[in-house]
């Protein structure tokens, strides 16, 4: 009976030792959250009239055509000591083309509901970075240290794809 409870209380302290190193895994990652532009007061416009308050990155299709298929455009406020890194991500050093991407996201519109949208974007800690603008409501980001987060790649702007010959395309209907 005692080898019995004995290898119960073993089990739960695997179990428990799991759990705890499975949530520390996780409490890496930053987070998205819907802006609430009516409590916040900051719009996709807000943030092209201040765009040089931010260092702005754009991520998409690589090639000639990157600039009008854009997966997403961050926002990294410039007034902190808090980064945002990326090895798949553009900067955007000028007005126009940050015009030219917003523009671009806008179109993106599907009737699938992937439609672009403003998101705040957080570390483990819940410490402010900036703002990510996409179709996509998702992107992976990393804890590097605790002033530096790492963005991951997206895929393609939801109505692109790309062929075996690495030929962008259009998905029927756009």
């Amino acid at each position: 009976m005692k080898r019995k409870k004995y290898l119960c209380l073993i089990f739960i302290g695997i179990v428990i030792a799991s759990l705890t190193y499975g949530c520390s895994l996780l409490s890496g990652y930053g987070k998205l959250r819907q802006q609430n532009k009516k409590i916040d007061g900051i719009t996709i416009q807000y943030l092209k009239d201040n765009w040089k308050d931010y260092n702005i990155y754009y991520a998409g299709y690589y090639g000639s055509l990157s600039i009008k298929h854009p997966s997403a455009v961050v926002f990294d406020t410039r007034n902190d000591d808090r980064k945002l890194v990326g090895d798949k991500w553009t900067i955007v050093s000028d007005k126009r083309t940050l015009l030219e991407l917003i523009d671009s996201i806008q179109r993106q519109e599907s009737p699938e509901g992937l439609n672009p949208d403003l998101w705040e974007i957080y570390d483990p800690d819940e410490k402010f970075y900036g703002y990510f603008y996409s179709a996509w409501g998702h992107l992976v980001l990393k804890a590097v240290d605790e002033k530096t987060m790492k963005m991951y790649d997206l895929p393609l702007p939801p109505y692109l794809a790309v062929d075996d010959d690495g030929h962008i395309r259009t998905s029927p209907g756009n």
